[in-house]
């Protein structure tokens, strides 16, 4: 039995949600029969649907305490290949307020309550006692995770845990309701045109590039109640596949500065979106 196995099996036992995360602490992707979420995904996502695959599909929904579930041979393969462990805050009625540099750290110790503090790479993990909607870039360096997002699981902390408080709420009910004047939330400058002149070295035709652009951008925006974070990841990780080739240079800050736009027309925030795309632009070879 794999460390992270025997790691999720312990959480599973406390109540939490756990799933495997992949290099890149990232989910593992849908098997062949949930791509595009055909299935209608997993029954415990924001609209209820009707996935009953026994893979680990769909990111955080696939968060599970059946220890049953986790030792499956379905689950083998993702768990030999596992680099973390990730648990479901939501799920567990947690919420993770994720601070990412010291600049944050200094502001939630000013800000907030003291609760059970976690280390993480670059600042803290602050969980509290309760789930709440997540949310992302809150305000610089901070992220808030609960429902409809995973967390890395990175150790029990320190400090009793605290009831969620209302300051926290109050991030998110701030990025809900204070949209930039005639646009949306995270509102973004228009994009530059692909064209041969950014793509000197590009073995593709302008039509072919296009085309592939466009279907990914239309399959993104088609996801305006879940998922379209992970779908710009998706299409961004594909249309690098095609250039993977190529003498190169071949735009792909250009394409993936479209992509960035049909995720945010969606909702997603746009520090999540570059991230999604950054990484799956990263990750194509």
């Amino acid at each position: 039995m794999s460390e992270y196995l025997r790691t999720a099996l312990e959480l599973a036992a406390a109540g939490v949600p756990v799933l495997p995360l992949r290099s890149g602490k990232l989910p593992f992707g849908n098997c062949p029969a949930c791509r595009d979420n055909a299935c209608g995904d997993r029954p415990h996502m924001k609209r209820a649907g009707g996935c009953v695959c026994p893979a680990p599909c769909h990111g955080w929904a696939c968060a599970t305490t059946d220890t049953t579930v986790l030792t499956s041979p379905p689950w083998a393969g993702a768990w030999r290949e596992a680099r973390a462990v990730a648990y479901y805050p939501g799920g567990a009625g947690l919420t993770v307020v994720d601070l990412d540099n010291a600049s944050a750290i200094v502001w939630a110790r000013e800000s907030l309550p003291p609760t059970r503090t976690v280390a993480t790479t670059r600042g803290e993990h602050w969980i509290y006692l309760g789930a709440m909607r997540s949310a992302n870039n809150v305000r610089p360096g901070v992220d808030i995770k609960s429902l409809m997002q995973y967390a890395r699981w990175l150790g029990p902390g320190t400090g009793k845990m605290a009831p969620l408080p209302s300051a926290v709420r109050a991030l998110v009910e701030k990025e809900e309701t204070t949209p930039a004047r005639r646009e949306v939330v995270s509102s973004l400058p228009e994009r530059a045109a692909w064209d041969a002149s950014v793509a000197t070295g590009c073995r593709h035709t302008e039509r072919y590039v296009r085309t592939g652009l466009e279907r990914g951008t239309a399959l993104i925006r088609a996801r305006s109640e879940s998922g379209a974070g992970s779908q710009a990841f998706g299409v961004a990780q594909f249309l690098a596949r095609q250039h993977a080739q190529c003498p190169g240079p071949c735009g792909l800050d250009v394409l993936g500065s479209h992509i960035i736009s049909a995720a945010v027309s969606v909702g997603v925030p746009e520090p999540y979106a570059a991230r999604a795309v950054a990484n799956g632009l990263g990750r194509a070879a």
